[in-house]
C-alpha cells in the first residue's frame, strides 16, 4: 500500500514569503549599540574616580555623626525662612519670564525649519555656549556686575534660562508642520501673521510645558545661587553652612523638599492638562 501523500499547505492568497535577510557583521552595530558600548568603556574608563583618600576611615559613623547634627531641625528660623523662600521664588518667576521673552526669537532663528542654514548654526552656537556655564557661575558674574542683591539672581538665572529655553523652542518650532505658515505666506499674509496664526497654536503647548519646568527648576537654582550674594534662601543656607548651625540648615532644606515637592505635583498635573489638550487639537 502507497503511503499517504502529503500536500504543502496552500499558500494563504496575497501571502508572499520573504526569506530572512542575513545581516553583515558590521550591521549588528546601530547606533543604539555603539553609544551603549562606547557608554560601558567610558564607566571603565571612569573608574579610577572612585579612589578614596587613602585614610582608613569609618565612612558610616562619619555619616551618622553629620546627619545627628541636623536633628531635630531648629524651627525658630521659620519666619525668617519663609521670607528666603518667597524671594527666591519671585527670583525664579523673573528670570523665567525674562527667559521666555529673549529665548522665542532665538529659538526661531535656530529652528531648521524656518531660518537659513548659517542662522541656525550662529544660534545654536549661541545657546550651546550660555549652557556651557552652570548657574551658579552665571550667578556670580553677575553679582560682581551689579554687586549681592536678588537682581544678580534674577540676570544670572535668565542667562542660563536662554540656553536651555532657547533650545527646547527650536525643537517644538521644528516638530509642528509649517506647511500651513508657508500656505499662509503664499496667499499674502505676512512673516507675523503667517508664525501667529499658522506655527504658534500648535507650537504653543509645547512652548508653556517646556516654560512650566524651567520655571521648576529655576525655583530650585535660586534657593542655590544665593550662596554666592544672588539672593533667596541660599543666603541662609551659606550662612547657617559657615557657623555650623546644622539644626537650621535643615529647617531650610526641609521647607525647600516641601516647596519642590508641591511645585512638582503641580507642574506634573498642569503639563498633563496641555499634552492631552494639545492631542485633543491636533490629532494625527
Amino acid at each position: 500500500m502507497q503511503p499517504p501523500v502529503i500536500e504543502p499547505a496552500a499558500q494563504p492568497r496575497g501571502r508572499i514569503d520573504v526569506p530572512p535577510v542575513e545581516l553583515k557583521w558590521h550591521e549588528h552595530f546601530g547606533v543604539l549599540n555603539i553609544s551603549l558600548l562606547l557608554f560601558l568603556v567610558a564607566v571603565l574608563c571612569s573608574a579610577g574616580v572612585l579612589r578614596g583618600s587613602g585614610r582608613d576611615l569609618n565612612y558610616l559613623a562619619n555619616i551618622r555623626g553629620f546627619l545627628a547634627n541636623f536633628f531635630p531641625p531648629d524651627f525658630s528660623v521659620t519666619g525668617q525662612t519663609l521670607l528666603g523662600l518667597w524671594e527666591t521664588i519671585q527670583i525664579a518667576v523673573m528670570a523665567t519670564a525674562f527667559a521666555i521673552v529673549v529665548s522665542v526669537p532665538i529659538a526661531i532663528a535656530g529652528a531648521q525649519t524656518l531660518s537659513p542654514r548659517w542662522l541656525v548654526f550662529l544660534s545654536r552656537l549661541l545657546m550651546n555656549g550660555i549652557r556651557t556655564i552652570p548657574s551658579l557661575i552665571w550667578a556670580l558674574l553677575a553679582v560682581a556686575i551689579v554687586g549681592p542683591n536678588p537682581l544678580a539672581g534674577v540676570i544670572g538665572l535668565t542667562f542660563y534660562s536662554v540656553g536651555y529655553l532657547g533650545k527646547f523652542f527650536s525643537d517644538a518650532f521644528e516638530s509642528v508642520d509649517v506647511e500651513v505658515a508657508r500656505a499662509l505666506r503664499a496667499l499674502g499674509a505676512r512673516t507675523i501673521q503667517a508664525f501667529q496664526y499658522g506655527l504658534w497654536p500648535h507650537a504653543k503647548p509645547l512652548v508653556w510645558s517646556y516654560s512650566l519646568w524651567m520655571l521648576e527648576y529655576n525655583i530650585r537654582a535660586a534657593a542655590i545661587v544665593g550662596i554666592v550674594g544672588a539672593g533667596g534662601v541660599g543666603l541662609q543656607l551659606h550662612s547657617y553652612q559657615e557657623y555650623y548651625q546644622w539644626d537650621k540648615f535643615a529647617t531650610v532644606l526641609l521647607f525647600m523638599f516641601l516647596l519642590v515637592s508641591a511645585l512638582d505635583l503641580l507642574g506634573e498635573r498642569v503639563r498633563k492638562q496641555i499634552v492631552r489638550k494639545a492631542v485633543a487639537t491636533n490629532p494625527r
